[in-house]
């Protein structure tokens, strides 16, 4: 069986994530002992031997669609936003002369992925609704990639979701030479999953009981307030993003 917890995996939240798991095997009575770390992420989430791990929106409801279980959404308790909510910002360099989000047509913005919902799909989302042209794209490979080629000038912003950001303010020296220029629209958050035809109940139960486990610093640092019940609809029913022409 394989547990992962990759999402906002980082020194600072691993022993976090560990006593979660723990506790949460400790309830439901099995499992691995250890919780599965630096795997190949398609492999982890459609792997039959599955029971839980986190994935993204945008991965939910396009790649694995109809091919794994939904366990849950942990809230992240993000102020301001709905239970089981979360959105992405959208940083520029502290420096820029940029002051909102308009002030960004044309310009260079780097991103994580394609697959992402907090790193591309909501930027997407956020120039159409604006009716914003973006510039030039720079995949990055992550949040942290992105949001450091902004600090040392490589693009000139960047969405990061806000979980993400917290953490980068907390751990990242760098994050000092950013600031916030926009937010995007709320979407739910990162769902967990298990193998399709897993019986998610036990392991709702099971992890229900283990954030209680966990200290309020503990629940805030990783975004486990408590699990909600967001249904599958609710994340199908947001478009897929365009395919970013740096992507295609």
């Amino acid at each position: 069986m394989i547990v992962s917890f990759q999402m906002y995996d980082r020194p600072e939240t691993a022993p976090v994530y560990d006593r979660l798991w723990q506790a949460t095997r400790n309830a439901l009575g099995y499992g691995p002992a250890k919780v599965t770390r630096d795997s190949d992420l398609w492999h982890t989430w459609q792997n039959p031997d599955l029971l839980i791990a986190q994935t993204c929106g945008l991965p939910f409801r396009s790649r694995l669609k109809d091919r794994v279980t939904l366990i849950g959404t942990p809230d992240p308790g993000l102020p301001g936003l709905p239970p089981g909510q979360y959105h992405s910002l959208i940083v520029v360099h502290r420096d820029a002369p940029a002051r909102s989000f308009a002030d960004l047509a044309g310009l260079r913005f780097a991103y994580n992925e394609a697959g992402s919902q907090s790193g591309w799909a909501a930027l997407a989302a956020h120039a159409a609704l604006h009716d914003i042209p973006l510039g030039p794209l720079l995949p990055t490979g992550s949040h942290a990639a992105s949001a450091r080629a902004v600090a040392d000038g490589g693009a000139d912003a960047a969405a990061l979701d806000r979980l993400t950001w917290h953490l980068l303010e907390a751990f990242e020296p760098f994050a000092g030479s950013l600031r916030v220029i926009a937010r995007t629209q709320p979407t739910p958050a990162l769902p967990l999953i298990t193998a399709l035809g897993r019986d998610p109940a036990p392991l709702r139960t099971a992890l229900s009981a283990a954030i209680s486990v966990l200290s309020p610093a503990e629940r805030t640092l990783i975004g486990f307030q408590r699990l909600v019940a967001i249904p599958d609809a609710e994340y199908f029913a947001i478009p897929l993003p365009p395919v970013p022409p740096t992507a295609r």
